[in-house]
C-alpha cells in the first residue's frame, strides 16, 4: 500500500445530507470540509437512495410501478447481458471510451457529483484530496432483487456483472476527480458488512466477500485512487484489514472498543500505510448529537487514543493515518442536527490538528 496523502486529521464526511438542493449542500460540505469535499448525497430524493443511485446499467434493470429490480426473465436479458461485458471489454480494454458507456454516473442519480466537479472547476477552492463515494459490492448485491425477490449476490453472474459495475462506476469517479490535481479517495459504502456471518448471510464465505473487495478496489487502484470501506455498525473488521483497503471507515463514537479486539490487524494496517476514518462525531442518535461538544468528543477521542497507546500503538503514527469523520451519513437527520455533526467534525479535527505540530 503505497499513497502521497497525509490524513493528517484532516475532517471528512460520509456522503448523505438532508437537503433538497445541491448547490446548498454543496457549500455546506465546502464550508466544514474544505480539505476534502466530497459529493453530495441527497436522500430526499429516491433516485439518491444507497441501491437506485447506482442500479442504471446492470443487465436486466427494470423499473416498473415505482419499483427497481432486476428481471432475469425478460425477453431482453441474455442480450442485455452480452452486450454488458462487451462494454465491459471495451472499456477495461482501453478501446471504448467509458463516457459514452453505461459505467458514469448518471446526471439525474448523482447531481452532487457534477455540481461539485463544476464549483471545482472555478479553481478558488484548494483541497488536499477530493472524497467520492458508492455503494460497496456486498450490500448492493444483496439490497438489489431480481423479479423473484432474490438477492442478485447469490446468482453468480449477477454478482460479477455487479461487481464489476461498481468497479468501473468507482474508477469512473477517480478519473473525474484527479483532473484537479489532488489525490482522490472513494469509499465503497457497506451497511450489510455489520450482517456477515449472521443466519441471514450465513451462506455467504469471507472468501467471497474479500473477492468482490478485490475488483473494486483493485480497479479504484488503476486508476490512480484510494478505496476506504465504510461500516456504520461494528463487523468482523479483519475483513476490511486483511484486504487491500487503504482507509477503514469506522463508527469509533459507538464501537471503538470493537475495532480494538483486532490489535494485530489494526497494527498490520498502520504499519503498510493504511488510514483510519475516525467516527468520533454520533450520527445515529439524536439525543447523542445533542448532548455531545467538539470538547467532549475531543476527550472522548484522546482517551481513545490513549487505550491504543497502552496497547503499544504509537500516538503519533496513528495521528498522522487518521481521518476524523462523523460516524456515518447525516441524511436521516433534521437540517439543524446535521449542520452541527458536520460543524463538531471539523471542530474536532481543527482541535486534533493543532496538537500534531506540538
Amino acid at each position: 500500500m503505497t499513497h502521497t496523502f497525509q490524513a493528517q486529521c484532516h475532517a471528512a464526511l460520509i456522503g448523505s445530507i438532508p437537503l433538497k438542493d445541491h448547490e446548498q449542500a454543496t457549500e455546506l460540505i465546502l464550508t466544514y470540509t474544505p480539505h476534502i469535499p466530497l459529493w453530495a448525497q441527497l436522500p430526499a430524493y429516491p433516485q439518491e437512495g444507497m441501491i437506485p443511485q447506482f442500479l442504471p446499467g446492470m443487465p436486466g434493470h427494470t423499473v416498473s410501478d415505482g419499483k427497481e429490480y432486476v428481471h432475469t426473465g425478460s425477453e431482453t436479458f441474455e442480450q442485455d447481458l452480452l452486450a454488458f461485458y462487451e462494454e465491459y471489454m471495451g472499456v477495461t480494454e482501453g478501446g471504448v471510451d467509458q463516457e459514452t458507456t453505461r459505467f458514469t454516473l448518471e446526471p439525474d442519480r448523482a447531481k452532487g457529483f457534477h455540481v461539485l466537479t463544476e464549483r471545482l472547476a472555478r479553481g478558488d477552492i484548494h483541497p488536499v484530496a477530493l472524497k467520492g463515494q458508492i455503494t460497496g459490492p456486498i450490500t448492493f448485491a444483496t439490497g438489489v432483487k431480481d423479479q423473484d425477490k432474490k438477492a442478485i449476490f447469490y446468482n453468480d453472474q449477477l454478482r460479477d456483472a455487479a461487481v464489476k459495475l461498481l468497479a468501473l462506476k468507482a474508477g469512473w469517479q477517480v478519473d473525474h476527480l484527479a483532473k484537479h490535481n489532488v489525490p482522490v479517495i472513494v469509499f465503497f459504502d457497506e451497511p450489510a458488512l455489520a450482517g456477515f456471518g449472521s443466519s441471514e448471510f450465513i451462506s455467504i464465505s469471507k472468501q467471497e466477500v474479500m473477492d468482490c473487495f478485490s475488483e473494486v478496489i483493485e480497479q479504484v487502484h488503476a486508476k490512480g485512487g484510494l478505496a476506504g470501506i465504510h461500516v456504520c455498525a461494528n463487523a468482523d473488521w479483519s475483513i476490511i484489514l486483511d484486504s487491500q483497503a487503504d482507509i477503514l471507515s469506522f463508527d469509533a463514537y459507538a464501537y471503538f472498543d470493537k475495532l480494538l479486539l483486532f490489535k494485530e490487524g489494526l497494527q498490520s494496517f498502520l504499519d503498510r500505510g493504511g488510514i483510519i476514518a475516525w467516527g468520533i462525531v454520533p450520527t445515529l442518535e439524536p439525543e447523542d448529537i445533542e448532548k455531545e461538544t467538539a470538547e467532549s468528543l475531543f476527550q472522548k477521542l484522546e482517551h481513545q487514543l490513549s487505550q491504543l497507546e497502552d496497547l503499544g500503538f504509537d500516538r503519533k503514527h496513528v495521528l498522522n493515518q487518521t481521518l476524523i469523520t462523523p460516524s456515518c451519513g447525516t441524511g436521516s437527520l433534521s437540517i439543524e442536527l446535521a449542520e452541527k455533526v458536520l460543524q463538531m467534525t471539523r471542530q474536532v479535527s481543527d482541535r486534533i490538528r493543532s496538537t500534531l505540530a506540538q
